[in-house]
């Protein structure tokens, strides 16, 4: 890619007071190398350590970095969605605070967005968050596919690049749940990935663990897609034919042997069968309607509490100009 591309690091921190410095300290080489414009914009999400401290230092001694603090804790892809609102550049990279994204990784990315694609996805070469977390991951990634219907989904991560007039496919997008993976297929089509480093994580412990990840991927399939109301509808459709085939097998009793088929057992467990599959139904319906009552209120996705003195320049870029 041009090195003259402007880029823009969009970085979500959360409890990440210990490995914000370094990662800045590893990221300044690659983006001079690659840029002369570029920025850093880090969404504290409501961190209960000292992140927006730490930020606030990083924005003085880094004048390409920027920070944003939001009211409390909304979610990693809330997060992103304020930061990649708030991007000034051409090209925007996603990355996580933990270090598990390898900075120096980033240049792939981008040489394969110059080829032609809209986003581009650093799929690691081996996850290594542990046996839980990879399969709560690759559920996750299931229930994207069902949601944007590519391929391409499977290979998903918050390691990620792409242009950013992609954003205008979402620029009016309101609600509480988001997906910035289903968000960018809004506005693109060209995806692929590149296989990348995936490192362990040394500082910290990961706040992403099994129940948030399975609840990001319910919150997909019912917030950006209708499988589970076709699951819904499936379910009961076998079971209807199943209860036909039921009345047909006492009809064919009562004529053949003359009389009813015995047996409260029998009927009991026919009555708990349909009527837990009525409340499934029931469920995933409620789901949607919860979805629809929380955007008619319109409830923002995230808040802003307050940002770095570095947005509020008037230059409409950051220009690194020790650096060059």
């Amino acid at each position: 890619m041009d090195s003259e591309v402007s880029l823009s690091v969009v970085v979500p921190v959360y409890n990440s007071e210990d490995s914000l410095p370094l990662l800045l300290e590893r990221l300044e080489p690659v983006l001079t190398a690659r840029s002369r414009t570029f920025e850093v914009v880090l969404v504290n999400d409501g961190s209960r350590d000292r992140s927006w401290d730490v930020i606030c230092q990083l924005t003085r001694r880094y004048p390409w970095v920027r920070g944003i603090s939001l009211m409390r804790n909304y979610g990693q892809h809330n997060a992103l969605l304020c930061g990649i609102r708030a991007a000034r550049n051409e090209v925007i990279v996603t990355l996580d605070d933990d270090l598990q994204n390898p900075p120096e990784e980033i240049p792939k990315l981008l040489d394969k967005l110059a080829e032609g694609y809209d986003v581009v996805y650093g799929a690691p070469q081996q996850e290594r968050h542990g046996l839980w977390r990879d399969l709560a991951s690759r559920v996750t990634k299931i229930a994207l596919q069902s949601a944007v219907g590519a391929q391409t989904a499977r290979q998903a991560s918050a390691f990620r690049a792409f242009r950013t007039e992609v954003r205008g496919g979402f620029t009016n997008f309101q609600g509480p749940f988001v997906s910035i993976d289903v968000l960018l297929t809004w506005g693109a089509s060209h995806f692929t990935a590149v296989r990348v480093q995936h490192d362990a994580r040394r500082l910290g412990t990961s706040q992403y663990n099994l129940r948030k990840l399975i609840r990001h991927a319910f919150n997909m399939m019912t917030g950006f897609s209708v499988l589970p109301l076709q699951i819904a509808s499936m379910i009961g459709f076998v079971f209807t034919v199943f209860g036909f085939l039921v009345l047909v097998f006492v009809i064919g009793s009562y004529l053949i042997r003359g009389g009813s088929v015995p047996g409260f057992p029998f009927l009991a467990s026919l009555i708990a069968m349909f009527s837990g599959v009525q409340m499934f139904a029931l469920g995933i319906i409620g789901e949607y309607l919860a979805r629809m009552h929380f955007r008619m209120m319109d409830r923002p996705g995230y808040a802003i509490r307050q940002q770095t003195v570095a947005v509020e320049r008037a230059a409409p870029r950051l220009v690194a100009g020790m650096h060059a």
